[in-house]
């Protein structure tokens, strides 16, 4: 009895410490922070937030404000005496097997991350269960990347740990209101794409349907989330994440409420807004709502398809977060059906059944015959094909003939417009930034291919899995290594672009791989 009582304590205090509203690294440390950041101490903005204050961080900003501007004082210097650096283990992801299954299988007690403890001014969120990262700068758990790592722990007979990064998500959701970009606190301003009722479904596959009724109340509460704001709107009016196109139809959008620099690209954040000319409450966020889209930066979300000074992102209606919460109000009905709760489960397929007449209404490209997202702004339908055109295909549960005629449409602008010798690119353009070309992306190929296949189009959807398969497997047998994206166009060059360089580990390359290799089998 004296030891449950003392496990009860435990896990109260570990709930009753983070259930606090987490302070972010900016108001911890203040003038700190700004200098650090704004001094590129390091090359890598997401470096300092990451750091473990080595004593209570307000003996170390007093200390700062003493010593800073005296003779000869060093800014880096004292970071590090007063910090620990965080650990980029990148040399253990390249390990010995020549058997790029057996490494990805090994990489997983590599990239598992064990219940975590509370540490004073440190920016980690810490959780209750074990769970997997992407790898590299990545030291986190991230929402949508954990669906493809999913994947992959799926077919390496890695069920527990898909049920621990599950009830992670749950958690986090019940402590916070909805699931982080990652769990640290500079993240809990926004979300990622939600993934969580596509998780449930993986993991009510892995085990039974009362899986779903398990991890209702999470996905009630993470729809909130999302639809926070939809009752009060009128017309035209947008609120947060929803936006209200007609009477009768709301769609949603990505959203971050904190609209200040990105922490973790602090300097990067502040030097755009400035060369933007616009206003810099504005820019920052529209780079935020990129962050939360995961497709951060592209130019899906450019006004001029060119440059990050024209981000428009939460004027857009973005057709693959749309989708998935259509998948999430079909869940939910489901749910409810089990829950004996017939009402309410009528209602949820009523609101996945209007959202997909409004994804159609609005997202259908009649001109291009492929899904692509809306300005609710303009009142304008982008012409730009990217994978996000092919979510409906993978999620949509009604006229799955309709769909599959609209498949052979869409086929075709995915041929045109974004196949290459390694897979499909993130774009059809090339600008710099890394969800463009010519990077391709796991989770991209994935939905790509799960579309193209689910929906009739089976041939192509080989050809993509095969390309990107025989790409993932030719740079690990030169290499040793798996990366966070590559270059589909020049299979002999690096993936580039954006903000940072290009990471390996890698958790949703290494999940969506061994997916696909389990479909497709390896390159002959």
């Amino acid at each position: 009895m004296k030891k449950l009582f003392l496990c009860l304590l435990i896990s109260w205090q570990f709930v009753s410490t983070i259930a606090q509203p987490p302070a972010t690294p900016d108001k911890i440390y203040g003038d700190l922070f700004r200098d650090v950041q704004m001094g590129k101490v390091f090359p890598d903005g997401k470096t300092f937030v990451d750091c473990v204050p080595k004593k209570n961080p307000k003996n170390i900003v007093a200390d700062y404000n003493q010593q800073k501007g005296t003779p000869k004082f060093d800014l880096k210097q004292f970071v590090e005496n007063n910090f620990e650096m965080p650990r980029t283990p990148q040399l253990n992801y390249i390990t010995r097997e020549k058997d790029v299954v057996m490494h990805i299988k090994n990489l997983w007690g590599v990239l598992r991350r064990e219940p975590d403890t509370v540490v004073v001014g440190s920016s980690l969120l810490p959780l209750p269960n074990p769970y997997i990262v992407p790898g590299g700068r990545f030291r986190e758990v991230y929402y949508w990347d954990s669906y493809f790592t999913m994947l992959g722990l799926m077919a390496s007979g890695e069920g527990e740990m898909i049920e621990n990064m599950v009830k992670n998500f749950a958690w986090m959701i019940e402590i916070y209101g909805h699931i982080p970009n990652g769990n640290r606190t500079y993240y809990l301003s926004r979300s990622q794409p939600p993934f969580f009722a596509l998780m449930v479904d993986l993991l009510a596959n892995l085990k039974n349907d009362s899986t779903y009724l398990t991890f209702m109340p999470a996905l009630e509460k993470e729809y909130e989330f999302w639809m926070d704001g939809a009752a009060k709107l009128k017309t035209g009016q947008a609120n947060r994440r929803v936006v209200k196109l007609n009477d009768t139809l709301v769609l949603n959008r990505y959203w971050d409420d904190y609209p200040f620099p990105r922490q973790e690209g602090y300097k990067e954040d502040v030097e755009i807004a400035e060369r933007s000319g616009r206003d810099k409450k504005e820019m920052y966020t529209h780079l935020r709502a990129g962050a939360e889209s995961g497709i951060d930066f592209s130019s899906r979300w450019f006004k001029d398809k060119k440059n990050l000074t024209t981000i428009m992102v939460t004027d857009m209606v973005p057709v693959d977060l749309n989708s998935l919460l259509y998948e999430l109000e079909v869940v939910l009905a489901k749910c409810k059906f089990m829950a004996h709760d017939a009402q309410a489960s009528a209602d949820y397929a009523r609101k996945a059944e209007r959202r997909r007449v409004a994804i159609d209404k609005y997202c259908w490209n009649k001109t291009l015959k492929y899904y692509t997202d809306y300005n609710f702004r303009t009142r304008k339908i982008s012409g730009v094909v990217t994978p996000a055109g092919m979510y409906p295909f993978c999620v949509y549960t009604k006229n799955l003939d309709y769909m599959s005629l609209l498949a052979r449409q869409a086929a075709e602008q995915v041929k045109s417009k974004l196949l290459q010798p390694g897979g499909i690119t993130a774009s059809p353009f090339t600008t710099g930034q890394q969800w463009d070309a010519p990077n391709g992306w796991a989770p991209l190929e994935w939905m790509t291919i799960w579309g193209l296949d689910r929906c009739g189009q089976r041939e192509l959807a080989r050809d993509i899995a095969e390309r990107w398969i025989k790409l993932n497997v030719d740079v690990f047998k030169r290499t040793g290594k798996m990366m966070e994206k590559y270059n589909v166009v020049d299979l002999n060059l690096e993936a580039g672009g954006g903000e940072y360089p290009s990471q390996d580990g890698f958790g949703w390359t290494n999940g969506v791989l061994l997916a696909l290799i389990n479909k497709y089998g390896l390159p002959k």
